[in-house]
């Protein structure tokens, strides 16, 4: 499958534009264009597709309508008629989660003398970790410093972003780093031997370090390799998601209840600490935009946390990436890195125009996108009906040499060539797509919570990226509360001591509905999106 006509004479106008651009920058937004053009056109603030929450800790946040449906669902056991007394498993740390947080988690509490059982949804690994592409930010050169990616990240945050939040996030990265790389991950880097960097969009400095177009599954390789390793203590179950946390009688966190995907069996797990690392939501498809995320990405976390009291934070503001694919019509919604921005490919419209700096922060470049194509009318037109803009990939190699394109961004010509579009010489067709959750729970530095024993890291966690994450932070995120998490807990375990276990706070979330009068629309966690056609 490759362009149609129609999308072709549009091509020739981006064509015809390329000597001009080459020698002409588009200007960054000021800090009120920003602001104005976000609240006309970014999801976040389209009143109608949001809705407070009615229950809880958080009652009264906003949040979207299909997470507020999801939040407010009914257990999916009953509390009542569940036995809590016949434990299947012990440990000293239960990490929930099988991404980037989670298996950095696990490795830091092992090392710190924990014995671990870290269950993940789907297999070990399938998180949006393993789909991040672009790379990870690391203030680690000489023209740069923690200083600076400090300010990057609260400006990108819209300054809303908890500050010892980010102080840690800065100034632990460099240490990720060169933690990755002595557990054997392969970055990029130079003849000399010295790490590549690229820009990001809403970065002043290039700090992001990658691995090709594919960092995240590099650094995932590198991470499950390694807890691999380390089977003699770290306990890893497939298939099995947490369905809701297990307090005490203290209100202490004492670990959770599995559920067997394969045979629907229920498993008690007894924790003296445990770290939430569940991700995302994406796969709820807020406002009906397709996704990045991956397949388990249902908002399980924060369900099952906020269940057990930890507030919410920032759930009104979702990041939709500029530049999902829009066409062809089988990978609609799939990343394209915004390593291909930082390489120098440009946002163009169906005339061949540049109507926005091509590394602006997400929200406000994503807002740019669909003003283009919503109210200027200058969108490229699918077959399917759907609406683009164009990133002129070919671009880079002008800029930087024959080759580059298929040296920096192997995945993505693989992705494209499959349907007959070679990205060295044809531009790439986007529109925003549904990538990540800003917002989650509230936690501090060390990743605990406000419930005794319980910790949390990476997307399903809230304050740390303000109301818009940059590019490379995530990455960032996950590895370095993942790993201060999995630390604590560990500490943590030392001390704890626990009461009888009891599932109160599910009683209590229940009676809390049923004063409210809200009659849950679905059982939740939901665990997985439901994609079948529904017959009226």
């Amino acid at each position: 499958m490759s362009y149609t006509p129609e999308m072709r004479e549009s091509i020739k106008k981006v064509e015809a534009t390329r000597p001009y651009r080459l020698h002409n920058d588009f200007p960054p937004m000021s800090l009120q264009e920003r602001e104005e053009i976000l609240r006309k056109f970014h999801p976040d603030y389209i009143e109608d597709k949001m809705r407070p929450i009615r229950v809880g800790v958080s009652k009264g946040q906003r949040m979207p309508l299909e997470l507020a449906d999801v939040m407010e669902g009914k257990p999916r056991i009953d509390p009542d008629k569940f036995d809590l007394s016949e434990v299947d498993y012990e440990t000293d740390v239960l990490v929930i989660g099988g991404g980037g947080a989670g298996a950095a988690a696990a490795l830091m509490a092992q090392e710190h003398g924990a014995k671990v059982i870290l269950a993940t949804k789907l297999r070990f690994g399938d998180a949006n970790t393993m789909m991040a592409q672009g790379g990870i930010q690391a203030a680690d050169k000489p023209n740069d410093s923690p200083v600076i990616h400090y300010l990057d990240v609260v400006g990108g945050g819209h300054f809303v972003n908890i500050p010892d939040l980010v102080e840690a996030l800065v100034m632990d990265a460099p240490f990720v780093i060169s933690w990755l790389e002595s557990l054997g991950m392969m970055f990029d880097k130079e003849p000399d031997g010295t790490m590549r960097t690229q820009h990001g969009g809403g970065t002043s400095r290039k700090r992001m370090h990658s691995a090709r177009d594919y960092s995240g599954a590099e650094i995932m390789r590198t991470l499950r390799d390694e807890v691999r390793n380390r089977y003699q203590d770290i306990t890893v179950l497939e298939f099995s998601p947490a369905i809701e946390l297990i307090l005490d009688e203290n209100g202490q966190c004492a670990g959770a209840i599995l559920m067997n995907l394969e045979t629907g069996e229920h498993l008690i797990v007894k924790a003296k600490c445990t770290v939430l690392a569940t991700g995302g939501s994406g796969r709820l498809h807020y406002q009906g935009f397709p996704t990045t995320n991956h397949y388990g990405a249902t908002a399980d976390g924060l369900v099952i946390g906020y269940r057990a009291g930890v507030p919410l934070i920032f759930l009104d503001t979702m990041q939709y990436h500029p530049t999902g694919a829009a066409y062809p019509e089988q990978i609609v919604g799939l990343l394209v890195t915004e390593k291909v921005r930082g390489l120098g490919a440009q946002v163009l419209n169906v005339d061949g125009e540049q109507f926005v700096f091509p590394r602006e922060p997400r929200d406000v470049e994503s807002a740019a996108i669909i003003r283009e194509c919503v109210e200027r009318k200058k969108g490229v037109k699918t077959p399917s009906g759907m609406c683009g803009v164009w990133l002129d990939s070919p671009m880079i190699d002008i800029l930087h040499g024959p080759g580059t394109i298929q040296r920096e961004l192997p995945a993505m010509v693989r992705q494209f060539k499959r349907f007959g579009i070679d990205i060295t010489k044809e531009p790439i067709l986007v529109y925003p797509t549904l990538h990540y959750q800003n917002g989650g729970l509230q936690y501090n530095v060390d990743g605990s919570t406000v419930v005794p024993n319980l910790f949390a890291a990476g997307e399903v966690t809230g304050g740390v990226h303000g109301r818009n994450r940059l590019m490379g932070n995530s990455l960032l995120d996950v590895l370095v509360f993942g790993r201060r998490a999995g630390t604590s807990a560990a500490l943590r375990s030392k001390e704890v001591k626990l009461g009888r276990l009891t599932l109160d706070h599910v009683r209590q979330w229940i009676r809390e509905l049923k004063e409210a009068g809200i009659e849950p629309k679905v059982e939740s966690p939901i665990l997985l999106p439901d994609y079948t056609r529904k017959v009226k």
